[in-house]
């Protein structure tokens, strides 16, 4: 009697091995952008949450730019191949992929960091304030 993780088979390796690639150009996460911007990024992070939010703790290295303001002529101060990482509170808040959106529509490259402050934090990563 199989089980419910079971009860519908996997997908063949071929079709998984696509799916999930095809995550990561979509997002990335945590470690990655903190070791991104050790390095020196080669991407912008962008802090969609309300400037309140953001004063109170944020991705050190961040830019706040609220979802709602990405607009054509904000973002004319970077490049067109300039590519940006949203993020926002975490998995319970959608900010973040409306950012994502938001860019994707303006013809800019984008992915969404996974977690958010709340995977930040998770890391054991500061947050700066101000």
């Amino acid at each position: 009697m199989p089980t419910a993780v079971t009860e519908i088979p996997p997908a063949p390796p071929q079709l998984a091995a696509a799916h999930f690639a095809a995550g990561f150009a979509f997002e990335t996460d945590c470690w990655d952008v903190h070791d991104g911007l050790r390095r020196g990024a080669d991407f912008v992070l962008l802090d969609v949450r309300a400037p309140a939010l953001f004063a109170q703790g944020h991705v050190p290295g961040a830019i706040n730019l609220p979802h709602g303001k990405i607009i054509a002529s904000r973002l004319a101060e970077w490049p067109a191949e300039t590519v940006f990482v949203t993020y926002c509170a975490g998995p319970h808040c959608n900010g973040a992929a409306r950012g994502a959106l938001r860019l994707a529509k303006l013809g800019r490259p984008v992915k969404l960091m996974a977690g958010g402050i709340a995977g930040w934090l998770d890391e054991g990563f500061e947050l700066a304030v101000g």
